[in-house]
């Protein structure tokens, strides 16, 4: 069984509520819709009522399947709008709000906020950049969380690490040149997005190219200070380095090279790239040479789960975001 069967498997358990604000558009109402009928997620279709039940009679779909949420149903929008401005420390008034939730994007996100919907599945009519912004200014970001970003999960034929053939990668799509302090959000958030979507135990290993002070200079230094700040911030986590990624991940290699203890060195089960540059090389590298299925990249550290997948995207893929999305969701509530 695939790492993906099994997510499906675990999706199927808890379905969430997964609002998409860019329903009109024909994949995305397609994903939603067999994701719902196979019973993976609970679809909520948000933007003009009259127009989504229109284009399901027209390609065929059973409405009742999808709860349909009218963005001019004033009622629902000011208690919508009233829960969310009565909890603390949000950044939007009322009006401000109530402008925003025009857009189904915002409608979406601000119902998530309040506990309407578990994830918002956007990207297809959306840009990235707007899809950020929203989650940002509606969701907010997690406690001591610094920076948005992005995992991955590869799954690699003949690896055989401390899962099996998976590892966990990030950030390989969103942070291009991370500071120190953004560095350290990356890996805390990793961490805990594989725990919310496969229940592991996280060992993150933040590499480099050097081990232990094997080398010296300023791209070192980086991580080596993102690694004392993760620590401050999260004493509770397996976050460990400097190191090269055979040490991080290769037992015999981590016994010659790291002569101290350590719960992470050659045990390894998330890797954080100190850039994007060595993270977009290093996963078409795993991917074209080591013919592995990459799933993702995963947006994380949002309150709670924004998904923005891929303009060009088919239905199969969009399909397999939105279950991953829906698992972590699940695994949020579960982990708290």
């Amino acid at each position: 069984m695939s790492v993906l069967d099994r997510i499906y498997e675990k999706a199927k358990l808890d379905p969430q509520k997964v609002a998409f604000p860019e329903a009109t558009n024909e994949k995305m109402m397609q994903a939603a819709y067999e994701c719902g009928t196979e019973g993976y997620i609970h679809p909520v279709l948000v933007g003009d009522a009259a127009e989504l039940k229109e284009l399901c009679a027209q390609r065929g779909y059973d409405e009742k399947v999808f709860t349909i949420v009218d963005i001019h149903d004033e009622a629902y929008k000011n208690q919508v709008i009233e829960a969310y401005v009565n909890q603390p420390g949000r950044m939007l008034k009322a009006k401000a709000l109530g402008r925003r939730m025009e857009n189904p994007l915002y409608f979406a996100m601000a119902m998530q906020a309040v506990g309407d919907a578990d994830v918002t599945f956007a990207g297809i009519d959306n840009t990235t950049g707007d899809v950020l912004l929203a989650g940002q200014m509606i969701i907010g970001m997690k406690p001591g969380i610094s920076t948005i970003s992005s995992i991955g999960l590869c799954d690699i034929p003949g690896y055989q690490g401390s899962e099996g053939s998976l590892l966990a990668v990030g950030d390989s799509a969103v942070c291009t040149n991370p500071d120190p302090e953004q560095l350290a959000s990356i890996a805390i958030s990793a961490c805990d997005t594989v725990k919310e979507l496969l229940d592991w135990e996280p060992r993150c290993a933040m590499v480099c190219y050097s081990t232990l002070g094997s080398g010296q200079g300023p791209l070192i230094d980086k991580v080596t200070a993102a690694l004392e700040i993760a620590h401050e911030k999260r004493p509770d986590l397996d976050i460990d380095g400097e190191f090269q990624l055979d040490a991080a991940i290769v037992p015999a290699v981590a016994a010659k090279k790291v002569k101290r203890e350590s719960k992470v060195a050659g045990k390894a089960n998330v890797v954080i790239w100190p850039d994007l540059n060595v993270g977009n090389v290093a996963v078409k590298l795993i991917q074209q040479f080591g013919h592995a299925d990459a799933y993702g990249p995963m947006l994380q550290g949002f309150n709670s789960i924004v998904c923005d997948c891929s303009r060009g995207a088919p239905v199969s893929e969009i399909k397999g975001n939105v279950v991953i999305s829906a698992t972590r969701a699940a695994g949020l509530k579960k982990n708290g």
